[in-house]
C-alpha cells in the first residue's frame, strides 16, 4: 500500500520517458490545478502524485511510475483469482490528458488494464483493477500519465494498494 505520506514507497519513475510524478500536497499547489485535498487524509497537507499539464510539456507526452516488481513465485500471484490493484486517481480540465495503466513483463511485455482520457469529474474516484494471471514472468504495473493541452489541468494519483494476495 501507497499513500505517498512520506516517499513513493518502492514505486519507480520510469528513466525512458518525458518528464516525472512529482510528490505534492494540494496546500503547494497553486490555485486551480489538482484536487483541493489528498485522499488519503482528506485534507490540504495530504501527500499525493501529480503530473500537471505546463509549457515544459508538449501535448502527448509521457510521464511513468512503476510499481516494485511483483514474483510469481509467490503461489498466490500464479493464480490471479481476486488478485487486484486499486487506487484513487483525479483527473479534471476542459484540456486533461490520458492516464493508462499498464501490466509490464520483465521481458517488457506490456498489456493495457484502463485508459483514461479526458475530464473525469473534480473528485477523487476509485478504480480497481484484475492483474493478469498469463505466464510465469515477474511483472510491474505502470501508471502513465499524458499531458495534454491545458496549462492548468492535471492528473493526480493516490492510495495505490495491491490486494493481499501479491
Amino acid at each position: 500500500h501507497c499513500n505517498f505520506e512520506f516517499d513513493f514507497c518502492g514505486w519507480k519513475q520510469d528513466e525512458n520517458d518525458d518528464f516525472n510524478w512529482h510528490l505534492r500536497t494540494s496546500s503547494t499547489a497553486k490555485l486551480g490545478t489538482g484536487p483541493a485535498t489528498d485522499h488519503t487524509l482528506q485534507e490540504p497537507s495530504g501527500h499525493y502524485i501529480f503530473i500537471k499539464n505546463s509549457f515544459f510539456q508538449l501535448p502527448g507526452q509521457k510521464s511513468r511510475i512503476s510499481s516494485p516488481v511483483l514474483s510469481r513465485m509467490n503461489k498466490n500471484c500464479k493464480v490471479c483469482e481476486g488478485v487486484l490493484i486499486i487506487f484513487y486517481y483525479h483527473m479534471y480540465g476542459a484540456h486533461i490528458g490520458s492516464l493508462i495503466i499498464y501490466q509490464r513483463t520483465t521481458l517488457k511485455h506490456e498489456k493495457i488494464l484502463l485508459n483514461l482520457t479526458g475530464n473525469q469529474g473534480n473528485f477523487w474516484q476509485r478504480k480497481a483493477l484484475t492483474l493478469s494471471g498469463d505466464g510465469d514472468e515477474d511483472f510491474q504495473v505502470v501508471f502513465e500519465g499524458i499531458a495534454g493541452q491545458g496549462p492548468k489541468d492535471g492528473i493526480a494519483l493516490d492510495d495505490l494498494t495491491f490486494s493481499r494476495e501479491c
